[in-house]
């Protein structure tokens, strides 16, 4: 049935036959008529085969090298496919006997079974241990099925994935901590029984999320029958992390590096090599490739922080089937999983395992409800995996309320763009909030006045007895904020460039930057706005600096929690311009929170899509009033102690962690253990 043209004036059942015809083209079948079959292709459907008496017409009998190996049922689009199964599984049985000497044939059926109507295909694999329909995205190619008879003939009882990993040797143990052996055996566990296609491990940010990942490839490609995984990461400079800590990993049984048995490759422009074993890429280049686009490769915010405005429609790619994978990993789940990348991941024909510290509902909607570890960020402070962190809160008048810009202020008004600086005076005044800060409009002497009161209590309260700037990462609100912070950075403290550095993706070389960042004893502050977010470890880090809002809970704990050392104390001054009141602690009920009086000239003039010195006699002096997370003034001390209101401690208790908060007359409460 050749039909290239527009197909909506066809019967439905005819109009499913045609879409079905060019799935199956597209996938690299020859598909043919009964009475003009030419078996010399590698996989040909045959249409109409006629069956053993009493078995009908398979509307498609396949053939792979000469052999029958499957059968199709096609209905009209809209037809319920499981309610088919039946017919399908009767042409499977009833081979006439001239086809049934050259079959392949699974106790006395053929192996796979499909049922189709264009829009959907169901398949079961009659070599799975427990055959069971499944939907994918479009018809396998001939050479998979091939491959997999192939194993089937070397192995019958291992010719699927599905069926080898119910076999999987113990897990050697030695080097892992307790939280990554239950993650690692929970996910084999979950798919060797099959009853979820989806997977979710919730492990504390910094107790080793991407080691327990590496971990469980390896395993998979060498015990599981895992042919190739699909790792994706959340920014595209996170996958040079992800793929050092696959260069170094030692394989636990015989001590070669995991990159040394199996080829690890980052998708690039040249799509996907056939000899890879792992392949990591963020969403974005993967869905650029499914369209055949060409992705440079190199870091860039326009393709790795792409975020459609409607859910994604995926098209069927020869160079990338559905059935490429058959593992995709989703390291920081919350980020990607769901709403408009949705469609990526169901094009795959894998098993999704998804690894994230801070899940949400739709978190644990799209993977099932099957959480097969968890392991909390209370748990890891507890078991000593990962520090608890104080919060040291800055606020300033106009960070909180705004301020107004006077009628006949000379202000500079800057291009975002270009950059280039006019100079106006204003004809009314200008009042702009406190939301509005550093995006429209910018005061200098505010973000000075903030930087200021950090330096000034470095070493008297937020790290006493320190003479050496700690680490510190600043978030900013976009790249131009970030580049008057860098500045204003630099000033402050009296420093040259090799003191403070900007890492953007609009900086030059921010891979450069961000490690000497890591390993440089001058460069003490990085200045960034969403590159180092989630996920990049920069260990000597010990203070991360919010100089913008967050208002997604899951996402702060992103942004704080994945760049600290094991072991080590570390500040977060919640320096942050514009956040108010908001309580940036929200998980766990752990929180040692001190504010500090910003006194000082607070800016209130300032301009327009720009920066430039406020005009003079605008500035005031700012107190940090009486928050909800502490008493303004309170020194950062020894944690726990009785003259310190506000601050939290953990003590074990009983088997139980409990939160006790030094505070008269206040009650301990219970924490999770």
């Amino acid at each position: 049935m050749e039909n290239t043209g527009d197909i909506t004036q066809l019967a439905a059942e005819q109009r499913a036959r045609v879409l079905i015809d060019r799935q199956l083209r597209a996938a690299g079948w020859e598909v043919q008529d009964r009475n003009k079959a030419n078996l010399s292709f590698p996989g040909v459907a045959v249409r109409e085969a006629v069956m053993a008496p009493g078995h009908g017409r398979a509307d498609y009998l396949l053939y792979v090298d000469k052999r029958a190996v499957g059968v199709i049922e096609a209905k009209p689009e809209g037809t319920t496919l499981s309610g088919v199964e039946w017919q399908s599984a009767r042409y499977a049985t009833g081979l006439p006997p001239a086809v049934r000497l050259k079959a392949l044939t699974l106790d006395d059926r053929l192996p796979f079974v499909f049922e189709a109507s264009g829009s959907e295909v169901h398949l079961t694999n009659g070599y799975d241990p427990v055959p069971r329909a499944r939907r994918v995205f479009s018809f396998p190619r001939p050479e998979t099925l091939a491959r997999t008879i192939r194993e089937a003939e070397a192995d019958p009882a291992a010719a699927t994935w599905r069926a080898r990993v119910r076999s999987m040797p113990p897990l050697l143990t030695e080097g892992l901590r307790p939280a990554q052996i239950t993650a690692i055996e929970g996910i084999e566990r979950s798919l060797a029984e099959q009853r979820y296609s989806r997977s979710l491990v919730q492990m504390a940010t910094g107790a080793g999320k991407t080691y327990t990942a590496v971990t469980t490839c390896y395993r998979l490609l060498k015990h599981g029958g895992f042919r190739r995984i699909l790792f994706l990461v959340d920014r595209n400079n996170l996958g040079s992390q992800t793929l050092a800590e696959f260069q170094n990993y030692a394989t636990p049984d015989d001590g070669r590096r995991l990159t040394e048995i199996y080829n690890v490759n980052a998708l690039t422009s040249a799509g996907m090599l056939d000899s890879s074993s792992i392949v990591v890429s963020t969403i974005q280049r993967v869905y650029a490739a499914l369209q055949g686009r060409t992705v440079e490769d190199v870091d860039d915010p326009g393709v790795d922080n792409y975020v459609p405005d409607a859910p994604v429609d995926v098209s069927y790619n020869p160079q990338m089937p559905p059935e490429a994978f058959d593992l995709v990993i989703v390291d920081e789940a919350h980020r990607s999983i769901y709403g408009v990348w949705r469609g990526v991941l169901e094009y795959f024909d894998a098993h999704i395992v998804g690894l994230t510290a801070t899940p949400v509902k739709q978190t644990f909607g799209f993977f099932q409800q099957n959480l097969v570890s968890e392991y909390t960020y209370a748990e890891s402070v507890a078991d000593n995996v990962n520090v608890d962190f104080d919060v040291y809160r800055i606020k300033t008048q106009i960070s909180d309320a705004g301020a107004t810009i006077e009628a006949g202020t000379v202000i500079p008004k800057v291009d975002r763009r270009t950059r280039v600086q006019r100079y106006e005076s204003l004809d009314d005044d200008v009042t702009y909030t406190a939301t509005q800060l550093d995006r429209a409009v910018t005061a200098k002497n505010q973000i000075r006045l903030v930087l200021e009161t950090f330096r000034d209590r470095l070493f008297t309260e937020i790290f006493p007895g320190r003479s050496t700037v700690p680490k510190t990462l600043i978030f900013c609100k976009d790249d131009n904020h970030a580049e008057e912070v860098v500045t204003a950075v630099r000033e402050v403290f009296g420093q040259g460039n090799d003191f403070a550095a900007k890492i953007t993706y609009n900086a030059k070389d921010p891979k450069g930057a961000l490690k000497a960042f890591r390993t440089s004893p001058t460069l003490r502050v990085a200045v960034t706005v969403d590159m180092i977010a989630t996920g990049t470890d920069v260990r000597p880090l010990e203070c991360v600096f919010f100089m913008r809002d967050v208002r997604s809970a899951s996402y702060f704990e992103q942004m704080k929690g994945p760049r600290v050392p094991d072991h080590r104390p570390y500040g977060l001054p919640a320096g942050d311009a514009g956040r108010g009141d908001q309580d940036p602690v929200r998980a766990g009920g752990r929180r040692g929170c001190h504010g500090a009086p910003a006194r000082g000239r607070d800016a209130a003039g300032a301009e327009e899509v720009g920066l430039a010195q406020p005009a003079a006699g605008q500035g005031r002096d700012v107190r940090a009033g009486r928050g909800r997370d502490g008493v303004a003034g309170v020194p950062a001390r020894e944690a726990g102690t009785r003259s310190h209101p506000g601050r939290a401690r953990r003590a074990r208790r009983g088997g139980r962690w409990v939160d006790a908060v030094d505070r008269p007359g206040a009650r301990a409460r219970r924490g999770p253990r």
